[in-house]
């Protein structure tokens, strides 16, 4: 009895009041199609179970039962997610571990400095300094030995680039400027009438040149009808640029004020109008993206720090030097400078060498010693972020305690992957549970015990339908996964040859170590190799960027000519909003309110398309504003949603939900899968061409109603993917995908792969980074990169058809296949 967990009656979602044992202190594996209620299991109903219990036996409240009649046998739970909650660029691998925390107390302690008088190198812990008190503050001085020069102290906060004392004055601390990219907004040898600024187009256009040659007018300036701005005078130049109000303009006109009104030519100036939309959006703009780009600080050239700061040693390294190498050359610093420290300095920093050595150690355990310190957390793919969310468990003295992971091998090469298992087998023997949502074949065949779930998604899932080990599952009739595993592979024989080439010459971008390769057209190309070797740099960073005004990174891009647009589909989440749904994303919900609106009981109450809107005022239902819930703060727990008393959930009001297509209302609509909306919507070509797609991509289960914040990576990545379909007309595309078969069972990885040809069939280029096998198989082409990630990586190591990778002795991909 006390070895098991038993779920009885769930019907959380889509559970069928599904009951299942699963045995305590193993390895399980969790998989089923996309859609069939995994994450449902294991989050919404097993966590979510036992963090009320645990937080009730503490007197809290504040999670809702999930529905559910019992279950027995719980541990306390972690739950280890995928997403990514900090977007902060001043965010990194080094403060999202503290290590960096750790190292500005080592730099504090030991740093070595240079008198800015003498040059004399100072030693902090042979020197005492004195307190002297300025004002209302204390402040700690160093006089040089040598000439006394009087000098600030250092502390832990001069060393970090996020507080003024410690970051760069150009950047502020943020290791890059951004700049205007200006022949892309002047074009010199052209005068104002034929178009000589980028942005003045059309009535906007011809209303600023109005404006500007009344300032001209004002400041007593010639006219400069047809003359190129090149040949400009300095003051027409400094108005253009600068506008009338810039020091600039006063300092070349000193006694005179500038104007008032438009009429008058308050010209406000090209480039300080730029910065100022720059600002107000957030540097996310079209005018933002075609204009401005950012380069490396000229100052600090990417190292965040002032100079003082980022001159310090300790052993000979400075901050801004440690925290660009990889973690696995850091750890060898921190052991030459354990070894190398005398008894007093070492017990100075004893616990801050000691936290950064363990948290080294478990990082480099879970195959991420690539990474660097300086790593913006917002380049980490899902994958990765997890990962070093769960190297901070691995040192844990736990027992007795229920880890959930999902899909923790997203992103991973199954080289890594090996790695990954031995960590998690090392968390079960220490007399834990660990239960993987997942779909990957290899964790399965580790695994001590399999839940497959099934048969379908949505509505057509929420069933047990096969457990026990891999070798049992095979056998059992009604397991998907078993059906999968039980088929015969056919081997492929042709292999597309491509019509020329993309080719990306000489990129260095991150550590790429000047690669050239070439991507055959009208093929499908799978891009892989280890984690950190390269590959989203080369695709997303490189290729990507080829039509770009400004290069960097890599010298040129040839072959793009051909295609009409490119289409790229990374993992980024689609929309923070809740209120973003399926249909809505997809365009699908403004047909079918318009179809509501022609019904004739909605014409008898006067009810137009937007009354069919929970977005807007008017059909809705004004108490949760067209959400069905609402929330309640709970302080210190997540806010709890709870079922709208007005509407019941039900999100419109009751003359809007009176009318009725097919016997459903409009939220009904919104409450069923896209699989059921294809019978609803039969007759109606245009609303059915989309639902098709959707289908064919492996989305026939998601709700049309269900919001983009509860989508996962790979979801709302196929649903992005099927968004640009629908526009793609006749245009011929160059498609970047980004792990597509992200949450993938293998079963619907078919269907996708069956997609992907269908695009290349019609003459399109399919390029996409991959590590499954299944998907690179299925290939016409392969880039290898590698060997290993990080500083050594960066080169490709194989191209070539699958058949070809399969031989390569030199490519980790190839052993694998």
């Amino acid at each position: 009895m006390h070895n098991v967990m038993t779920v009885k009656g769930a019907r959380e979602n889509n559970l069928k009041n599904l009951s299942v044992s699963i045995p305590k202190n193993k390895l399980i594996v969790v998989t089923g199609p996309s859609g069939s209620g995994k994450s449902t299991l294991a989050l919404d109903t097993l966590f979510n179970e036992c963090q009320r219990q645990y937080l009730e036996s503490m007197g809290m409240q504040g999670i809702k039962k999930p529905k559910v009649d019992s279950i027995s046998g719980l541990s306390p739970a972690i739950s280890i997610n995928q997403h990514i909650t900090n977007r902060n660029p001043r965010s990194t691998v080094g403060t999202m571990t503290d290590m960096y925390t750790s190292l500005r107390m080592v730099f504090e302690k030991l740093g070595e400095r240079e008198c800015p008088n003498c040059k004399h190198r100072i030693n902090p812990t042979t020197y005492e300094g004195r307190v002297e008190k300025e004002e209302d503050s204390f402040t700690e001085y160093l006089f040089c030995p040598n000439c006394d020069e009087r000098m600030e102290k250092l502390t832990r906060t001069h060393f970090s680039y996020n507080k003024t004392e410690g970051a760069c004055p150009t950047c502020n601390g943020l290791g890059e400027t951004v700049t205007i990219h200006l022949p892309s907004v002047f074009h010199e040898d052209l005068s104002l009438e034929d178009g000589a600024v980028d942005i003045f187009s059309g009535r906007y256009g011809e209303y600023q040149i109005a404006v500007l040659k009344a300032a001209f007018r004002y400041y007593k300036l010639p006219d400069a009808d047809g003359v190129p701005i090149k040949d400009f005078e300095e003051g027409q130049k400094a108005i253009l640029y600068h506008g009338v109000e810039s020091d600039e303009v006063k300092e070349l006109f000193p006694g005179v004020k500038p104007p008032k009104t438009v009429e008058k030519g308050k010209f406000p100036g090209v480039l300080t109008s730029m910065w100022r939309r720059y600002t107000e959006h957030d540097g996310s703009s079209a005018e933002a993206d075609a204009y401005f780009y950012s380069q490396t600080c000229p100052d600090c050239h990417g190292d965040r720090l002032n100079p003082v700061s980022r001159a310090v040693t300790v052993d000979g390294w400075t901050i801004p030097q440690l925290v660009v190498h990889s973690l696995e050359e850091m750890a060898v610093w921190a052991d030459k400078l354990e070894a190398s420290l005398e008894q007093t300095s070492y017990q100075l920093v004893e616990t801050f060498i000691q936290d950064i050595k363990t948290k080294l150690s478990r990082i480099i355990k879970i195959g991420l010693g690539y990474l660097t310190l300086d790593r913006q957390v917002i380049t980490l793919s899902g994958g990765e972020a997890q990962r070093i969310r769960l190297s901070a468990l691995l040192d844990s003295a736990l027992t007795g305690v229920l880890y959930i992971m999902d899909e923790p091998t997203v992103g991973l090469h199954p080289k890594d992957t090996a790695g990954l298992i031995g960590v998690l087998q090392h968390l079960r023997d220490l007399g834990n549970t660990v239960l993987l949502i997942e779909h990957d074949v290899d964790v399965m065949k580790e695994a001590d015990y399999i839940i497959d779930i099934g048969p379908g998604a949505g509505k057509l899932g929420g069933t047990v339908v096969g457990e026990g080990t891999l070798p049992e599952l095979i056998r059992q009739e009604q397991s998907i996964t078993g059906q999968y595993l039980r088929q015969e592979k056919s081997q492929r024989a042709d292999y597309r040859t491509g019509k020329g080439s993309i080719i990306i010459h000489h990129a260095t971008v991150n550590n790429l170590q000047d690669v050239t390769v070439a991507f055959p057209k009208a093929c499908l190309t799978a891009v892989t190799g280890v984690s950190g070797s390269g590959k989203s740099s080369l695709i997303f960073e490189g290729l990507a960027k080829g039509n770009d005004t400004i290069h960097e990174g890599f010298e040129k891009v040839t072959g793009l000519d051909a295609f009409d647009q490119m289409i790229i589909v990374g993992q980024s989440p689609l929309s923070r909003m809740k209120r973003s749904n399926t249909a809505t994303y997809i365009d699908l919900f403004t047909p079918i309110r318009s179809l509501f609106a022609k019904l004739p009981a909605a014409k008898e109450q006067k009810l137009s398309a937007k009354h069919f809107s929970f977005n807007t005022a008017g059909g809705r239902c004004e108490n949760c504003q067209g959400l069905g819930y609402v929330t309640t703060n709970m302080l210190f727990f997540p806010d709890l949603e709870v079922v709208c008393p007005e509407c019941q959930g039900r999100r419109f009001k009751q003359e809007v939900l009176a009318v009725k297509y097919q016997g459903c209302s409009i939220n009904d609509i919104l409450e069923s899968s896209v699989h059921e909306c294809l019978t609803i919507f039969e007759g109606e070509k245009k609303i059915q061409a989309i639902l098709k797609l959707l289908t064919e991509i492996g989305l026939g289960y998601l709700k049309m109603g269900q919001s983009l914040t509860t989508l996962s990576g790979g979801e709302g990545q196929r649903l992005k993917l099927a968004k640009e379909l629908m526009k793609q007309g006749k245009k011929t595309s160059l498609y970047l995908l980004d792990e597509p078969t992200t949450g993938l069972h293998p079963n619907d990885t078919i269907q996708l792969l069956k997609l992907l040809n269908r695009l290349v069939d019609a003459g399109n280029t399919v390029i996409m980074v991959e590590h499954n096998s299944q998907v690179i198989e299925a290939a016409d082409w392969v880039v290898d990169l590698g060997p290993e990630g990080g500083a050594k990586g960066g080169k490709v190591i194989a191209e070539g058809t699958p058949e070809m990778i399969r031989g390569n002795k030199d490519s980790f991909t190839g052993q694998y296949l």
